[in-house]
């Protein structure tokens, strides 16, 4: 275990025993964007901000509304993994706890149900009045050009993109709605993961499902027809592009967390 690993379960170890959660047993589920840690036996999983807090200066921001959205939905009865406790900084790290879902991790559902998932979503966070970004993903891809010193070739793919930024109805989305963000349970679908939230166009969330290679892009927008969608799967490309960067450079030098304020 690396010292970067270590110093971040030990702020879940923190955080849980805070809360008389158990934390003798932690598991790493995934070691990715964040760090996923059962804490066995307990039902609750701790999302730890890894390479996004090293690409987002409010990561804590993007935990918070997860945990608001969920709660909301959960309110409108829409299936989603239920927040434990609101996130919290500790350590230099920033800590979130959710319902640990078990489920079936290989299988995924068809296109065309994913589609019609996707719109009903959709119509329940139409709803949804709190505060969420204005640029989701054009945020990101910004950050990390900041990050890696501005590459002129992901600078030119930026500025091309943000110059043909479509004028279209806006509302809350999920922001990064691909099939392994829906959890596939016994009762069901269950939603997961709405740190990447913000109000804009729903082609953007169509996007991210139908560019999906678990997916059937033509089945996907026949099912779900969007605005624009070649120019949301171009921005989607990007960004992937950029996430791919900023995680090679974590990997390569990872930082080393910053104490709590």
């Amino acid at each position: 275990m690396g010292a970067v690993m270590g110093t971040a379960l030990g702020a879940v170890r923190v955080v849980g025993g805070r809360l008389g959660l158990p934390v003798d047993d932690l598991a790493v589920l995934k070691d990715g964007s964040n760090l996923l840690v059962h804490l066995r036996p307990a039902a609750v999983v701790a999302r730890v901000g890894a390479v996004t807090a090293s690409v987002r200066g409010d990561v804590f921001g993007h935990f918070a509304r997860a945990d608001e959205l969920s709660r909301f939905l959960a309110g409108r009865g829409v299936p989603v993994v239920a927040p434990v406790a609101a996130p919290v900084r500790e350590g230099g790290w920033v800590v979130a706890l959710a319902e640990h879902v078990p489920h079936q991790a290989e299988r995924t559902l068809d296109s065309t149900t994913f589609a019609a998932l996707l719109r009903e979503l959709h119509q329940e966070l139409a709803h949804f009045t709190g505060d969420l970004p204005a640029r989701g993903p054009l945020d990101d891809i910004d950050a990390v050009l900041a990050l890696l010193s501005r590459p002129a070739d992901l600078v030119a793919e930026r500025d091309a993109v943000a110059a043909g930024w479509p004028e279209l109805p806006v509302q809350a989305l999920h922001g990064d709605a691909h099939p392994h963000n829906v959890l596939f349970t016994a009762g069901g679908p269950v939603w997961n993961d709405f740190e990447d939230a913000w109000r804009g166009p729903v082609g953007w969330d169509v996007a991210c499902a139908a560019d999906s290679r678990l997916l059937d892009r033509a089945a996907v927008q026949r099912a779900y027809p969007a605005e624009l969608l070649d120019h949301w799967i171009g921005v989607r490309r990007l960004l992937v592009r950029c996430w791919v960067a900023a995680t090679d450079r974590y990997r390569a030098a990872p930082p080393s967390p910053s104490p709590s304020p």
